[in-house]
């Protein structure tokens, strides 16, 4: 039986895996959360972890208070995110919280050596390069969550060796396929916040809007598949069926298809290299009529062009991206500054904050906050 620790379990992702576990055999040794105590003590009482964690020191002791009763150890902060991640006997670690706070638990996860499930995209986005050299010195498998990262991954299985020559990222476009620039900047929150095809939490649905989310997704393939950014390429799929594609050199080109829903690939993840029966309802293509494939405009959707220079530039590009991307979705989301100065509150941290070609994990720290400073000073 597989031992399964969730970081995030009360949010999109996590929710959904707790959905799945019980088509897998697995035991749960540990849960997190930020503030969601409530639905983290139902989970507990449910799943009886041996250690459970809210990031939040207030939430924490309310989460004491709640299960006082039980012999689940109640944990806070950092320390008990990390501890949740490589202290709790985990054999894998679902990293589905989101931003850069699981980073630093998904490198003591592979340093305690335990297989990652990923779906939180700026692990990879801020520290890449860091992140899959310590999971080859570790021997540890970094399994992506992500839909069109799990396609990728699924398709690449057909390679037996030979080399991917192309990588096809899809992308829904989000709520404002079609827009023009100009017309991005009357958009409001409430509108950013409606995604056609999935129901994520408000920072990925946000990303979505902007496509910063598929920038980040840009970059996350640049390290997991060993790809050079000019050999990774973004198509806008509205109907979210294809959920990514693969080229080989001959010109064969391999896609995985499916409903848009993220319990099969998480399933997936946490079941590699066996498939399962899993409750997602089937795909029936007489259903469909057609799909349609566009080129993204990236005058309309300028993060897109941000994230590309990030991936091409490396080293602390990525951290700065990220960070200012993080602090300008929070403002927002807040109402402090409107939708189109997103993407420049980000593309001025990028100007601003000083390029470093080597990276270390206390130059993507570093980087981080200087950049979320940068956005922040703006306001």
């Amino acid at each position: 039986m597989k031992k399964i620790a969730i970081l995030g379990s009360t949010g999109s992702i996590g929710t959904q895996t707790v959905d799945i576990l019980p088509s897998i055999e697995a035991e749960v040794v540990a849960l997190t959360t930020n503030k969601r105590i409530d639905l983290l003590e139902g989970q507990a009482r449910k799943l009886k972890p041996k250690m459970v964690c809210a990031f939040d020191e207030d939430a924490a002791k309310a989460l004491k208070t709640a299960l006082a009763d039980t012999d689940i150890r109640v944990l806070s902060g950092m320390d008990g995110l990390i501890a949740c991640a490589a202290e709790s006997g985990a054999d894998i670690v679902v990293t589905a919280v989101v931003g850069m706070v699981g980073l630093l638990p998904t490198m003591a996860a592979i340093g305690a050596g335990k297989d990652i499930a990923l779906a939180n995209k700026e692990t990879l986005v801020c520290a890449g390069e860091l992140v899959m050299r310590a999971a080859r010195e570790k021997g540890v498998q970094i399994l992506p969550v992500d839909s069109e990262h799990s396609a990728i991954f699924q398709c690449a299985q057909a390679a037996q060796g030979n080399r991917l020559s192309k990588i096809i990222l899809t992308a829904s476009g989000g709520p404002f396929f079609g827009k023009s620039a100009e017309e991005m900047r009357r958009v409001t929150r409430e509108q950013a916040l409606a995604h056609p095809n999935w129901n994520m939490g408000a920072k990925i649905t946000i990303d979505s809007a902007t496509m910063m989310n598929k920038g980040l997704e840009f970059i996350e393939a640049m390290w997991l598949y060993d790809m050079r950014p000019e050999d990774i390429e973004i198509v806008v799929h509205r109907e979210s069926i294809v959920h990514s594609l693969i080229e080989f050199e001959d010109g064969a080109v391999l896609a995985q298809l499916g409903v848009p829903d993220m319990r099969l690939p998480i399933q997936y993840a946490l079941t590699y290299p066996a498939r399962v029966p899993c409750k997602v309802p089937r795909l029936r293509l007489s259903e469909l009529g057609s799909l349609t494939f566009f080129d993204p405009d990236e005058e309309a959707f300028p993060a897109l062009t941000l994230a590309k220079l990030a991936a091409e530039r490396r080293g602390n590009l990525g951290a700065v991206l990220n960070g200012a991307n993080e602090a300008a979705v929070g403002l927002f989301l807040d109402g402090k500054i409107g939708f189109a100065d997103i993407a420049e509150r980000v593309r001025e941290a990028m100007r601003q904050i000083p390029y470093r070609r080597v990276l270390t994990l206390d130059a993507v720290l570093e980087s981080d906050r200087l950049a979320r400073e940068q956005v922040y000073r703006t306001v």
